[in-house]
């Protein structure tokens, strides 16, 4: 499994958001970007996780930081969450986790027992030139936000 590190280039993406639209890593060049990985839409901890980036959204585009968040969904679940939370910023479908295998977030998992392949829950700062300048393995939901405005700061 690839793991980015700071310094790295982020791999491109080019993936449908919620409203069928194509979203590339090319349209934020010049701002920061926030990209985070989510196993699945509107269950706890994805809900957890996106409504803080949700609830911050002010503090993150003061700062000049744009976010995305990226799940195997398809674009009408991304749609139904969005809505149902009033999230407000692009989440991006990865049906088949091309785009999750080449940022290192698609990975052995288990639970109760059971090993599967899904979705690490991960977060990354990337620069205005599209390198990564932290990356979050296996990071808490409610840490996402919080990881990322430290990295800022410091």
């Amino acid at each position: 499994m690839t793991t980015l590190e700071a310094g790295d280039v982020a791999p491109p993406f080019e993936l449908l958001d919620q409203h069928g639209k194509p979203v590339r890593l090319a349209d934020f060049r010049g701002r920061k970007l926030l990209v985070y990985f989510y196993p699945e839409a509107d269950t706890p901890g994805c809900t957890t996780q996106s409504c803080s980036v949700r609830d911050h959204r002010k503090d993150l585009a003061g700062i000049g930081m744009d976010v995305v968040g990226i799940s195997p969904d398809q674009p009408e679940k991304q749609l139904a969450f969005d809505e149902k939370y009033g999230l407000g910023f692009p989440l991006l479908s990865d049906p088949d986790h091309a785009i999750a295998d080449a940022w290192g977030t698609w990975g052995e998992k288990s639970r109760n027992g059971r090993s599967y392949q899904g979705i690490i829950r991960s977060s990354f700062l990337v620069d205005e030139d599209r390198r990564i300048e932290r990356a979050w393995y296996s990071v808490k939901p409610e840490d996402t936000v919080p990881k990322a405005l430290e990295a800022l700061r410091t």
